[in-house]
Order: C-alpha cells, then sequence, then structure tokens
C-alpha cells in the first residue's frame, strides 16, 4: 500500500516591497483616503483578550505527542521491518483474479510451535509433531475507504482442488487434483495454498501473513490477556481447554487452547471458527478499548510480539503497517465482521482424502462477490439496546403466560414483553388456579432446560420448575414480584444473507 503523497509545499510570499500608489495612480471612482486625525484626537483602541497560555501549552504539546508519536512509530516498525520473516506466495503466479476494492490478506495460522517451551507444551497439551499445515485460514477484507473489516473463515476441511504445481518437499510434479484445503500448505506452501484460495474464490489476494503459535500467544500476552464470554462450559480433553459459563481474561496459553478446541461443544470445525471469530473481535475489542494504538509504547509492544516469529509477503513493510495502524483507530467491535463460507454439504466423501465440506456454489459465489465490490457483508442496523447473552435464541422458545395474581391485566403485559424481546408466546394468556403467587414461576420439561434457563433469564428473580411431560412448550406464571423482560440474544445471532455478525454482537457485553 504506498505511502499517501504530501502537499504540495507552500509557494514562498514574495519579500520584496511593493510600490507605493499615488493618488493618481487609483482606480477611478474610488475616493481619496481622508487625512489621519492627530493621535489625541482618535479614540481608545478596544483591550484585545489574550487566549490562556494553558491553551496554547496544551495545543503545543499535543502537536509534539503527535509528531513523536508518528516518528516514534515509522522508526520502530521500519527496524522491525527488516526482522520479518519473508516469504514470496506470488512468485511465477499468472492468470490471476481481477483486483477489487479495497484490500485482502489472506490469514494463515499455522501448527508451528518451535519456540514453545516443554512447561507450555505440557501445560497446553501442544505435545506432538506439527502437521506443517494450515490450522486456520481466514480472508480479512479491509474496505478501501478503511472503516470496516471482513473477515470470511474458510474451513481446512473444505473440499478443494489445487492447480497444477511441484511439491514443495519432494519436489514432485502434480497435476490439479483434489484436496482439503489445509493441505494446499503441506504440499505447496504460501504459494499454492494462495493459488488454491484465488481459484476458489476469485477473489484477489494483495498480501500474505502467517502467525504461528508463539506469536499468538505473545500478542495475547502483551495486550494484557483478552475478555471472552461464554453461556455454556467449554471442556475439551484433547487442548485442556475447561472454562465455566460467565466471562474470562484468557492469557495467551489458555487463548490458544480456546480457538484450537474443537471437541468444546459437539460443533467440530465449524464451532472452532466461531470461536475463532469471537476472539478476534474480542482482540479488537481491547486493542481498540485500551489505547494500544494510540500509545507509541504500547503499540511498539505489540508490534513486536506479531512480527516477532511471523512470515508476510515481501509488499507487506513498514507502510502498509502504519496505514493499518492508522486505520485501526478508528476502529470498534462494530467496524468489523465476520461469517463463514457457506457450506452446501457436510460429510462430502472423497476418495483418497475422506470427509469434506462442500461450499454452497450460488451462496458462496454471493459472498466473494460482495468481497470483490467492497460490500459489507451484514445489514445495515439501527443500535440496539443493550441486552444479554443466553445459549438458546428467543425465537426458539414457545411459551404461555398464566397470570398468577389478582392484578388484572397483568398476564397481558407479560406476554407482550416476552414477543417484544423475541419469544414466541401464544398472544393468549390465561389465568391461573392459584391467583396468589408472589414470585414468577417458569414451568419446564427437563428435555428443554436449556431453553428454560434462557427464558428464566429474561425474567430475573424467576424460580425455574421442572414438571416431566410438560413437552417443549414452556409455561410462565407470573408473579406480584414482576417487573419488566430483560432483553436477551442468542449466543451465535447470524445475520443477513450470508449468516454475518459483526464484532460487537459477539464480544462481552
Amino acid at each position: 500500500m504506498p505511502t499517501p503523497p504530501r502537499s504540495p509545499a507552500r509557494p514562498q510570499r514574495q519579500t520584496q516591497p511593493s510600490p507605493v500608489r499615488r493618488p493618481a495612480e487609483r482606480s477611478e471612482g474610488r475616493p481619496p483616503r481622508p487625512p489621519r486625525p492627530p493621535r489625541s484626537a482618535r479614540p481608545a483602541r478596544p483591550v484585545r483578550r489574550k487566549k490562556p497560555r494553558w491553551a496554547l501549552r496544551a495545543l503545543t504539546t499535543v502537536s509534539v505527542v503527535v509528531l513523536a508519536s508518528a516518528g516514534i512509530g515509522h522508526a520502530v516498525l521500519t527496524s522491525l521491518d527488516a526482522d520479518i520473516a519473508r516469504v514470496d506466495p506470488f512468485k511465477d503466479m499468472k492468470n490471476r483474479p481481477e483486483a477489487g476494492h479495497g484490500m485482502n490478506v489472506l490469514l494463515v495460522g499455522t501448527d508451528g510451535r518451535d519456540k514453545i517451551t516443554e512447561e507450555e507444551r505440557r501445560k497446553y497439551r501442544l505435545g506432538g509433531a506439527p502437521c506443517h499445515c494450515t490450522d486456520t485460514i481466514m480472508i480479512v477484507h479491509i474496505s478501501e475507504d478503511r472503516e470496516r473489516a471482513s473477515v470470511v473463515s474458510l474451513p481446512r476441511d473444505s473440499y478443494a482442488e489445487t492447480p497444477a504445481h511441484t511439491d514443495a518437499i519432494t519436489g514432485k510434479r502434480h497435476e490439479p487434483h483434489p484436496v482439503k484445503l489445509n493441505a494446499a500448505y503441506a504440499e505447496g506452501g504460501p504459494t499454492l495454498t494462495v493459488r488454491t484460495v484465488e481459484n476458489m474464490t476469485h477473489v484477489k489476494i494483495d498480501h500474505y501473513l502467517e502467525v504461528d503459535f508463539t506469536s499468538f500467544m505473545k500478542t495475547v500476552d502483551v495486550l494484557g490477556g483478552v475478555k471472552i464470554c461464554t453461556v455454556q462450559p467449554l471442556k475439551d480433553s484433547y487442548t485442556g481447554l475447561d472454562l465455566a459459563p460467565g466471562p474470562h481474561v484468557l492469557g495467551g496459553g489458555e487463548a490458544l487452547q480456546f480457538v484450537r478446541s474443537r471437541h468444546a461443544d459437539g460443533s467440530s470445525d465449524l464451532g472452532r471458527m466461531q470461536r475463532q471469530q469471537r476472539f478476534l473481535a474480542a482482540l479488537v475489542d481491547q486493542a481498540t478499548s485500551s489505547g494500544v494504538l494510540l500509545n507509541p509504547m504500547k503499540f511498539r509492544d505489540v508490534t513486536r510480539a506479531v512480527l516477532g516469529s511471523v512470515r508476510a509477503d515481501k509488499g507487506f513493510g513498514t507502510d502498509e503497517l502504519l496505514d493499518l495502524g492508522r486505520a485501526m483507530r478508528n476502529f470498534s467491535p462494530s467496524s468489523s465482521e465476520f461469517t463463514t463460507v457457506p457450506i452446501g454439504q457436510m460429510g462430502y466423501v472423497v476418495k483418497g482424502i475422506g470427509s469434506t465440506l462442500k461450499w454452497d456454489p450460488e451462496k458462496s459465489k454471493k459472498l466473494f462477490e460482495a468481497l470483490r465490490e467492497d460490500k459489507p457483508l451484514t445489514e445495515h442496523k439501527a443500535p440496539r439496546p443493550q441486552s444479554v447473552r443466553v445459549d438458546v435464541a428467543p425465537q426458539q422458545i414457545r411459551v404461555q403466560v398464566e397470570n398468577g395474581t389478582a392484578t388484572a391485566g397483568l398476564g397481558k403485559r407479560v406476554d407482550s414483553a416476552l414477543a417484544a424481546t423475541g419469544f414466541r408466546t401464544t398472544g393468549q394468556p390465561t389465568t391461573a388456579q392459584d391467583r396468589t403467587a408472589q414470585r414468577t414461576v417458569v414451568l419446564y420439561d427437563p428435555r428443554w432446560d436449556r431453553s428454560a434457563k434462557s427464558l428464566s433469564t429474561a425474567l430475573p428473580g424467576s424460580e425455574l420448575r421442572a414438571v416431566p411431560g410438560q413437552g417443549p412448550l414452556l409455561k410462565v406464571i407470573a408473579g406480584a414480584d414482576f417487573k419488566q423482560v430483560t432483553r436477551v440474544r442468542a449466543d451465535d445471532p447470524g445475520q443477513g444473507e450470508f449468516g454475518a455478525v459483526t464484532g460487537d454482537e459477539v464480544v462481552c457485553p
């Protein structure tokens, strides 16, 4: 990305004096200037109010700090630029897609663990030999106006077809053949990975950035940890992840467990990608809200942590990093959006490869067209009120309301409030047999306990009471303690044509 040109220098003012006009040289119709009165006859000039010195000092200080920050940032990044390991993923590439608007970065996470200590290997379950393949593949699109970042996850088990290439390890020539997407890196390194992604998406990749376990952990630690929230327990014996419901501040090692876990909730790789997206949103939130991008020294430390063990293409240098840093200063979680390429067929079996994920041809085509045309992936929405995250979306929960008090109209009020929050109420509240209820009660079948907890969250202080055999319809007996319904929303509120979410929808409230 070229550095914007400097503003042209202003022309220097003429220093030689202008000739004095004589009265005869005055333009026609202009009356001669009257003679000036003596000084004693002139009216006193009004006294000008001087600007306070503190304002001038503050302005000067701010100017110096801004200039110094830019200078320090450029000097630091220039020195770090020489330390970045370089690759040439675009070497000898031909017949590439046409460039669109904005910038596309292929972000690849590998399982490299050469610099991990033995203690970290044991604590975070990082043992075993690396497969030298990609653990994470994402296209990060930065809009042309630098106001939006769109992140599209490409499942590593995606069915892919590699173009003809030479094996990076054996030197053997391969004709085009089917593979899982993450195997392209093992066969042909960054070059084959970029070529395969471009062939599948028809999106031109402008830059390549490769992150391993070490740089990921260091970045999180330098930021002071990243806060994530979960509404259900997450436990994975493979990675050692063990999180109770609620907020958590994850350090580098725990964060690595969080984004690597595939066996935490039964959703396998798709659930893992959603956690990666949530984590990236939280990372953006932490970086933008903590002042890191405005503090030259903190920015230096984070940059060193990131760039200390990454690989990037030769064109991704100091100027590009500074441009991204400037753009990120205006970022917030709502400026970022996340989605996964639409899947058309799960478990698509290919001989010699095994089970793969096959993309939906029409939906994925539209998704990548939106990237090329620099269009947002999420629908424009008005700012919504604060809401509490729950495990089951209210739109999936059926509710029958009963008025358990003698207060007329209470049942209708509760029914309307729940419906306004998204619950599928019957719209026909009834009167309970016992009309002396002091506390609101949620009656539920144990098989729908997760739905009951979501409903109870919307009714603060309510009592959960199991009724085996009741079925999927939950019942609310409104008690005298009812005051209002708390807004709730699902943990994964995918919306829009591409099921994308903005960062503010998935970070901790």
